[in-house]
This record gives C-alpha cells, sequence and structure tokens, in this order.
C-alpha cells in the first residue's frame, strides 16, 4: 500500500501537459504515492453542467492531499452558451471549481513563494526571495454577488443614501459584487505571515490594502493586522496600499520579505511579483487548510498551447516542490528544487519563454533533464 493517496487533477488545456511532465519528475524521486484521477475543468461543465463533480469531492475526501493543473473559466454567458444543449435550460451557472474547492475544505490559505532562481534570463533582478500570503476564502472572492440587483436586495440596503443613484439606473442594469471579510480570517491570515517569518527568519511583514477607500473591510484587516504585529516585536510590520505596492515591488523589490493581503489584492501582488521572477511560469502555489491542501502552479490553462508540448513546467515542478513540504517529505523537496535550480543556472535546457520563440525545448524535455538531474543524485 502506497504512503499517499494524492488527488491527480490536470484540469484544462496545459494543465495536463504540466502534470504529465510533473509525474515523470515524481516517479524519478521515487515518491512512494498512489495518484487517483480526478475529474475537474471546463469539460465536465459543458457536458455535465458541473465543473466539479460531486465524484471528484468524494475521490479528496479519501485523499491526503491535491496536485491542480490549471482551469479554463470563461464570463456567465459564454459559459451558458458552450453548455450542451440538453443543459441550457436547467438554470445553471458556471463558477469557478477551484474557489469552490477552497471554500469546500476551507483552505484559508493561499501561499505563494515569489523565488528568482540564478541564471534565468527573465530575472532582471536576481536575489528576489518573497512570500505572499492571501486569504483564501474571504474578501472579493466569496461568491456572494447579483446581476441584475434583486429588488429585495437593494431594499436591504436603500437605507445607505449613495444606493438611491442606482436605483435611478434601473436595477435590471445594476450589478453587485460583495467584499465580506470576518476578524478570524483577517486575524488567521495576519498571524501565519508572521508566524512564517519569525520560523524562517523573515525580516518583515507588510500588509497590502486600501483602507482609505475601503473603510470597513480594508478597515478591519488594518486594525486586525496592528493588533497581531504586537505579538512580534522582532519583525517590522509595514502597511501599504494596493495600487502603491505595485510601484514599489517594482522598483524595490528586495526591501519586502513577507507580503499579506485578502484575496483579491492577494491574487492581484502575487501575479505581479511573479513577473519579477521571470514569469507565471515559475509561479508556484498552495491552498492550505488545517487538514487539506490542494497545490497549483499560478499560471492558467492556456488554451492556444494545448497540445503543443511548449510551456513551461518549473512552476509546476516548485509547486509539487510545495507539496512534498506539506507532506513532510522535506529532503525530496530539497532535491527537487536544487535539480529545478540547476537546470534554469544552466540554461542550455528551456521553454520559449526563456530561450526566445522557436527556439525553446519541449516542456517534455525540460522533465527529462530535471530528472537527469534528480537521477544523478540518486546515483
Amino acid at each position: 500500500m502506497a504512503k499517499y493517496k494524492i488527488a491527480w487533477m490536470p484540469g484544462d488545456g496545459v494543465g495536463n501537459e504540466v502534470m504529465d511532465a510533473t509525474k515523470i519528475v515524481l516517479d524519478t524521486l521515487g515518491l512512494d504515492a498512489e495518484y487517483i484521477h480526478a475529474d475537474i475543468g471546463w469539460e465536465y461543465w459543458c457536458k455535465e453542467g458541473n465543473p466539479l463533480p460531486d465524484r471528484t469531492i468524494e475521490i479528496l475526501k479519501d485523499t491526503d492531499c491535491a496536485l491542480f493543473g490549471a482551469i479554463t473559466s470563461k464570463p456567465r454567458e459564454e459559459a451558458h452558451e458552450e453548455l450542451d444543449e440538453s443543459l441550457k435550460d436547467k438554470g445553471l451557472v458556471y463558477f469557478s471549481p477551484i474557489v469552490k474547492l477552497r471554500q469546500l475544505f476551507d483552505l484559508h490559505t493561499n501561499l505563494r513563494p515569489c523565488k528568482a532562481y540564478e541564471g534565468n534570463p527573465l530575472n532582471y533582478k536576481e536575489g528576489i526571495d518573497l512570500v505572499v500570503f492571501r486569504e483564501n476564502t474571504e474578501g472579493s472572492y466569496g461568491g456572494v454577488e447579483w446581476y441584475p440587483l434583486p429588488e429585495k436586495i437593494y431594499d436591504t440596503l436603500c437605507d445607505n443614501p449613495k444606493m438611491v443613484k442606482w436605483k435611478e439606473k434601473g436595477l435590471e442594469n445594476v450589478a453587485l459584487s460583495t467584499r465580506i471579510m470576518s476578524k478570524q480570517g483577517c486575524e488567521s491570515i495576519c498571524r501565519q505571515s508572521f508566524e512564517y517569518a519569525k520560523k524562517f527568519g523573515r525580516k518583515s511583514v507588510t500588509l497590502v490594502e486600501k483602507p482609505n477607500v475601503l473603510r470597513e473591510t480594508g478597515g478591519l484587516m488594518t486594525r486586525v493586522f496592528r493588533d497581531v504585529a504586537k505579538d512580534y516585536p522582532g519583525i517590522d510590520a509595514w502597511e501599504a496600499n494596493i495600487d502603491a505596492m505595485c510601484m514599489w515591488l517594482i522598483k524595490n523589490p528586495f526591501d519586502y520579505d513577507v507580503l499579506v493581503a485578502e484575496n483579491m489584492f492577494g491574487d492581484i501582488i502575487s501575479d505581479l511579483a511573479a513577473g519579477l521572477i521571470g514569469g507565471l511560469g515559475f509561479a508556484c502555489a498552495a491552498n492550505i487548510g488545517d487538514d487539506y491542501a490542494v497545490f497549483e502552479p499560478t499560471h492558467g490553462s492556456a488554451p492556444k498551447y494545448y497540445g503543443q508540448n511548449v510551456v513551461n513546467p518549473m512552476a509546476m515542478f516548485l509547486t509539487a516542490k510545495m507539496m512534498l513540504d506539506w507532506l513532510g517529505e522535506a529532503d525530496m523537496a530539497n532535491r527537487l528544487e536544487t535539480a529545478v535550480a540547476e537546470v534554469i543556472s544552466e540554461g542550455s535546457i528551456g521553454t520559449y519563454d526563456v530561450k526566445g520563440r522557436g527556439k525553446g525545448n519541449s516542456t517534455t524535455e525540460v522533465a527529462d533533464e530535471v530528472a537527469r538531474k534528480l537521477s544523478a543524485v540518486n546515483a
């Protein structure tokens, strides 16, 4: 019987290719795991009306963690048009399966390391080593929204004089998305960011928010951050507005260690940080709860590249490294990261985003090169 049971969710598009490449690497490492395929993504929305089938949820409940490739998401109208004809009159509404997974399994923490590896020609500032903590179940991704705006929702909010102008526009023309945050959610993500800084000797934690405009939700997050910071006197606690932070990260990325943010702002700032280390082809992530975790690269399904075997699998390899760390396989995790770093440093093998269009190696060739590095260590 295998030591680990891992839900294997390639998803859509190039998610399949980077997952196939990662299997080569994990097999070379010798991870004692059973990989259980689980259906997720656009295909199942189109033919079943559910991008996260119930059978997949049951598989995840019976596994130690999940490794996830990528999904395709489209706006409501486009999603409806691509449904099987037999499903179009069922009142189905598309939802993001990864967001639903985060909520179903209370994967409250999204951890995104952004580390520049020596030798990557896309790293114009080598040595960047940031970590983004993103609250993963609340905020702007809570999924509480309406279009058109129902009369009863308007009536609930109409005591606020600012709502009058929306009534005048006609509620049938108004969409409303919420940003709902709890003190508990804010405290959890802030405390985890400080604990991480304490454990790994990081000098500062920076809150990325917008409390001057989002006075209630941003104000709550800021107050909680300041309270939590008092428990960590040896770590600098800084605050920055999301718009200013985008500028400061470009200008002075070495000034920052750990960043913490609510859901939407964490998503924005981590993609910006990924741009500083070579792009989404090097950006990994983990969705972590108290008892379960789903690991995914931050890139999308890139349908225009699907089937070409050309996309960069390094983000997926580094995601697998995060999974190994979470499973307690620190030696394997370190070996994998070392192999990835060596391939990047040598620069002889790399996909088109690193070497230039028409000059890059295939996804599989990159996987084989990382596997060769691992085999050399094993020998």
